[in-house]
């Protein structure tokens, strides 16, 4: 291990200035490989717990210049805020802002977690960036209405019906009644046919499709680290019910899974946050070990 320091960065995209911190190991770089953490859902560069601060200082430490950047409309950058389909251009600028700080580099590694994971994916299919190495995705963001229902039967509603106390509640007219209505209307959902296979989805993809794509058409290593305590997490693994293109998915040449049963969705407990900082520092070095 070495020590780091961090520079901040002004990065310029699509006429708005986004805010970025270069964690980098200090003296000679050990690695021509960077790390490019992607903010997610309502978060910014610090990360939920600071996950993605605590990432960031140990993938420097070993060796990885990594950048974690906050994009439009979050943390410190300006500009109105996009849905993650829509961030190409702010991943393609830190990018940009990672490789200039680090001429030497010979490929960078995106890491993402929830709709950053699946920002991560849409930026590969869409840009095929050949800068872009490999892609660390934790509990990417795949939810559809229909994929949202299986998941709540499967993983949620299943146990409840499973537990006497429930019953006595619902027998009683208490709460557990609400519940099985919900669990009823899930199940309707879940069952229900799935929009995509109409003949709108062929105009207009939907993100989990083009996902999908990048997932089988993505030539570098994948590294996919799943929560056990998720459902965000178990959507993914049934993610084939609900989008066919999504099938074979576990086959994928190059990809390494990583469970973490304990683990909540943004890895709150420290002992799962090192556990998976741990997983993904051991895969990289796999592939990418530093000098």
């Amino acid at each position: 291990m070495t020590t780091t320091h961090l520079q901040w960065l002004a990065i310029q995209t699509a006429g708005a200035e986004l805010v970025g911190v270069l964690h980098q190991p200090s003296g000679r770089l050990r690695s021509d490989v960077g790390v490019l953490i992607i903010v997610g859902g309502p978060q910014y560069r610090v990360g939920a717990h600071r996950h993605f601060v605590l990432l960031a200082r140990a993938l420097s430490r070993a060796g990885y210049p990594t950048l974690r950047f906050d994009h439009r409309g979050v943390g410190d950058s300006v500009g109105p805020l996009p849905r993650f389909e829509a961030i190409d251009d702010d991943i393609a600028a830190a990018i940009d802002a990672l490789v200039n700080a680090h001429p030497g580099l010979r490929g960078v590694v995106l890491w993402g977690l929830c709709d950053g994971a699946s920002a991560a994916l849409l930026y590969a299919e869409r840009r095929r960036d050949g800068r872009v190495c490999g892609l660390a995705l934790l509990n990417p963001w795949v939810r559809s209405v229909h994929g949202q229902a299986r998941a709540q039967v499967r993983h949620y509603y299943i146990d409840r019906l499973r537990s006497p106390d429930f019953w006595r509640k619902t027998l009683g007219g208490g709460v557990g009644l609400g519940a099985l209505q919900g669990w009823w209307r899930a199940w309707r959902q879940s069952r229900a046919k799935h929009p995509v296979a109409g003949k709108a989805a062929q105009i207009d993809m939907p993100f989990q499709v083009v996902m999908a794509r990048a997932w089988q058409r993505f030539q570098g290593p994948v590294l996919l680290q799943l929560s056990g305590q998720d459902h965000t997490a178990r959507e993914f693994e049934a993610v084939a019910d609900s989008f066919p293109a999504w099938n074979g998915w576990q086959l994928r040449p190059q990809t390494v899974l990583q469970a973490f049963a304990q683990a909540d969705h943004t890895f709150s407990a420290s002992a799962q946050q090192e556990a998976g900082t741990r997983g993904l520092l051991d895969w990289l070095a796999q592939h990418w070990p530093a000098r």
